[in-house]
């Protein structure tokens, strides 16, 4: 889920949508196109999405990270973007792509799941609030889009299990437009502090033993009932580490920190 400036919204590509909107879509094996759109892709992992694959695949979160990520740093950002590896073939691939289709597709990721919706952003500066704007952009070769089936935002969601999928994403984003000014002394995300950041969103495996085997809890005070939440919910740990990220890089209060 990319950040939006307000001034660019009217310029970009696709059909806006909003509540109650509709348009036409319906994949299946049937379509010429079908499995075009899992190839040679710049496709995001969010953090929620890195959980859920590593948990599928049955992988800890370090050889996840190393053997299906490639994490981007772009010149004027201060937080890096974190990629799907593609398959070393001709095609480029998804490498959980198979010739009857996707073999993670119960855990596939958030921009998978909304496809042939975006979603980004929209962050009011003057106001310090945001709003989330969505684009009907299927690619020019997509065939499901001559479809008949009719879907609003919300039963597009419902349909693909997007709901937890998008509100975990809206989260990160929150967070990581924080990172449009730059936190980090001249080491920039090679820091310490930058690597610390980088692990609470994206190694829930490593967050969790800097959260229970490290002083952390005696550093910090978390409450029971909280903690208990932690030691048995990956989803809960990640959005504790959201928070974490916001009041360690940012030094922003915490009503779940102390």
């Amino acid at each position: 889920m990319k950040s939006i400036d307000p001034e660019m919204i009217e310029k970009l590509p696709g059909m806006p949508l909003k509540a109650g909107d509709t348009f036409h879509f319906r994949c299946h094996k049937d379509l010429a196109c079908f499995n075009q759109c899992c190839r040679n892709l710049n496709l995001f992992l969010y953090p929620y999405d890195v959980l859920r694959l590593r948990r599928a695949l049955e992988m800890d979160s370090d050889p996840f990270l190393e053997k299906h990520v490639d994490v981007v740093m772009r010149p004027g950002n201060h937080f890096p973007d974190v990629l799907l590896r593609m398959a070393d073939n001709d095609a480029q691939t998804c490498p959980f792509l198979s010739a009857a289709g996707c073999t993670v597709y119960p855990d596939r990721p958030d921009t998978c799941r909304t496809f042939p919706v975006e979603h980004g952003m929209l962050f009011k500066a003057h106001s310090n609030t945001s709003e989330r704007v969505s684009f009907f952009r299927p690619p020019d070769f997509c065939q499901g889009r001559h479809e008949t089936q009719t879907w609003t935002l919300a039963s597009w969601a419902d349909d693909q299990e997007a709901a937890t999928y998008n509100q975990m994403t809206a989260r990160w984003a929150a967070v990581k437009a924080l990172f449009e000014k730059n936190p980090w002394d001249s080491n920039g995300m090679g820091s310490p502090k930058g690597k610390m950041a980088f692990m609470a969103a994206y190694n829930i495996d490593r967050f969790r033993e800097f959260v229970f085997q490290s002083s952390f809890l005696k550093r910090y005070r978390v409450k029971k009932n909280l903690v208990k939440k932690l030691r048995v919910s990956d989803r809960e740990l990640m959005l504790f580490g959201f928070e974490w990220i916001r009041m360690f890089v940012w030094g922003l209060p915490s009503s779940s920190i102390r």
